[in-house]
């Protein structure tokens, strides 16, 4: 029964803290905080909302029920490609929209890391499964580090969450975990500090 239990909770962590999940919040939190033009706001909303949300996981679940994807975890690497290669178009397709709207620096940075760091993990997939959750977890950690500073340090419990979760589930192991935290956190910092220039 505990294990069951264990189960039904490292599933839900798992389903709940997807990649699209952070980037929605996250996108959202600086529109609020960076923007005082209403029209802005909005267009910063509903650009996370349709690119780094709702087309990813809508992508995600056509490719599912047309058995191009296993299970809801993508535990086969080679499956993982198509989605990721899909993904760098919607984020591509996001971020220029802002950038021809002037949306505040900070989220630009923010849409570009999304788009490298899922670069990174195409050019990593084909040799290992690095953990996408967890990199789709600790680059946020590391942009809300890089505007709140010390705040942002509950979040850590966030990522032991999700890392636990994946390995418990078995999609992946220690070391694709850290490796993907790691490369998440490390990619994300350093690329917003060059792109605001605030190092």
């Amino acid at each position: 029964m505990l294990k069951y239990d264990k189960h039904f909770i490292a599933r839900i962590i798992s389903t709940l803290f997807v990649p699209p999940s952070f980037a929605l919040i996250l996108f959202i939190l600086f529109a609020f905080k960076y923007e005082t033009d209403p029209y802005k706001i909005l267009l910063s909303v509903f650009t996370a909302l349709a690119f780094s949300f709702s087309f990813p996981i809508i992508l995600f679940f056509i490719l599912r029920k047309k058995g191009k994807i296993v299970n809801s975890d993508a535990t086969i690497k080679e499956e993982r490609t198509l989605p990721f290669i899909i993904s760098v178009l919607f984020y591509s397709i996001g971020i220029l929209i802002l950038i021809k709207a002037q949306i505040n620096l900070v989220s630009i940075a923010l849409w570009f890391c999304y788009i490298s760091n899922t670069i990174f993990i195409l050019i990593i997939n084909k040799y290992w499964k690095i953990s996408a959750h967890m990199m789709g977890a600790a680059g946020p950690f590391a942009a809300v580090c890089f505007v709140y500073g010390f705040n942002a340090l509950p979040f850590v419990l966030i990522l032991f969450l999700i890392g636990w979760a994946r390995i418990f589930l078995k999609c992946h192991n220690i070391y694709q975990v850290l490796a993907g935290s790691l490369l998440g956190f490390a990619s994300t910092i350093l690329q917003m500090q060059i792109i605001t220039g605030n190092f």
